[in-house]
């Protein structure tokens, strides 16, 4: 991905989403474009308006940490927007630990220890890269995202399942919250990995094919994904409302395992009690994926 572009659409974003009573300025005047002027931005990071339109053109190459720390400042980026700044700048540079030659997808098997552990695991458990592809999971996992597994042309995968699949919109009661986060859990991979062949071609993929994602992709969102709570509505046991915890994987370089609990007590620990039962008689277990 070009890097420029990436700075220049990032920071635009970014500064078209603040509002001037949010930075503490007066809006005075009418404006022409939503979010502060580039002037404005300036002022707050504590540099010149024509340093800063500089550095929203693109040219982060060199510029010192306490720069882009102004900006961030200036910006109100939360953290994985920060980091998001940060790993764009080191790209520009040519000092980042992640600038390595394009890489291609390589076949990728579930290591068996790692299904084992995977299986003692009694919630639902998936491994899930960066590309959001659904690696790997436990048989309650499998049950859960049954309907990714069902339509899957090859690897499951979040993106291409939340954007080209009607069922998506069945599966995510709150399917524009599920698309938000998908697209901004792919956009904060872009900027880890810029160089990975995979990616981009799925980002074109799902681009070429969805005006949705392609809406999303432009608006450069990023998100750090950790913890929280989701719903699901699944074909068989209905609606579901789980916490979640996300965890790398050290051995597994740009993959992470996702846990899923229920409120004991709770509809939804009723309901993945009679998903355990259904997923015992109707076992499938998927083989290979690509990483």
């Amino acid at each position: 991905m070009n890097n420029r572009a990436e700075v220049h659409d990032f920071l635009t974003t970014r500064r078209a989403k603040i509002t001037p009573e949010q930075a503490g300025l007066p809006a005075a005047g009418q404006r022409r474009v939503p979010g502060l002027r580039r002037s404005e931005v300036a002022a707050l990071a504590g540099m010149s308006v024509e340093y800063y339109a500089k550095l929203e053109r693109g040219s982060l190459a060199g510029v010192s940490a306490g720069v882009l720390e102004a900006i961030a400042r200036a910006l109100q980026l939360d953290e994985a927007e920060r980091a998001h700044l940060m790993r764009l700048a080191q790209e520009a540079s040519g000092t980042s630990a992640l600038v390595r030659p394009t890489r291609r997808p390589k076949q990728w098997t579930v290591r068996p220890n790692l299904q084992w552990t995977l299986d003692t695991i009694t919630a639902p458990a998936i491994v899930v890269n960066n590309r959001q592809d659904l690696l790997a999971a436990n048989l309650l996992g499998r049950a859960m995202y049954s309907d990714v597994y069902t339509n899957a042309n090859g690897v499951p995968n979040f993106g291409r399942f939340t954007f080209l699949d009607s069922t998506a919109h069945r599966f995510y009661p709150d399917w524009n919250l599920a698309a938000d986060m998908t697209v901004a859990n792919l956009r904060t991979a872009a900027g880890k990995d810029p160089h990975d062949k995979g990616l981009h071609d799925l980002v074109g993929e799902l681009s070429t094919r969805s005006e949705d994602f392609r809406r999303r992709w432009s608006a450069h969102n990023v998100r750090t994904h950790g913890t929280g709570t989701k719903t699901f509505h699944h074909q068989v046991v209905g609606d579901l409302e789980l916490a979640y915890e996300t965890m790398d994987l050290r051995a597994e370089d740009g993959a992470g395992m996702t846990i899923y609990a229920a409120e004991p007590g709770s509809p939804t620990a009723q309901a993945l009690t009679l998903l355990a039962s259904w997923a015992a008689t109707n076992e499938s277990t998927p083989a290979t994926s690509q990483r």
